[in-house]
């Protein structure tokens, strides 16, 4: 793992971070940083478990960001970027080799914004 890892880690985990309080930290390590739903009912879980919101981890060949809210809904999912697209595998994950510029933090963030407004709005905050 390079030092490069270590910087697009610590770019990429102020996006999730910063919305601990409406959410549950479950990992918070230098490798990986992962938010979930709480513990306590009414708060969806699933299969007894908090569900997943995302998380930020660091692999061998790249930094992944992971966004649960765009498997769930349509419209966020759509509004990704043709940019942002580029770095996405699967359907909630984007990686990174090198830090992102402004562009794609700011479009992670709104993303995430959205995300977190769609659960809200089905009560699951």
């Amino acid at each position: 793992m390079t030092a490069d890892f270590n910087a697009v880690f610590s770019i990429l985990k102020p996006v999730l971070s910063k919305h601990a309080n409406r959410l549950a930290v479950k990992t918070d390590t230098p490798d990986e940083y992962s938010l979930v739903t709480r513990t306590s009912s009414p708060f969806p879980q699933h299969k007894g478990q908090p569900m997943w919101f995302g998380a930020v981890r660091k692999g061998k060949a790249y930094v992944s960001i992971h966004l649960m809210p765009l498997y769930m809904n349509d419209a966020i999912a759509r509004s990704v970027s043709p940019e942002l697209r580029e770095r996405m595998q699967g359907k909630t994950c984007f990686n990174f080799k090198a830090p992102p510029g402004a562009a794609l933090l700011e479009e992670l963030s709104r993303l995430t914004e959205a995300g977190l407004t769609s659960w809200n709005e089905k009560q699951w905050l």
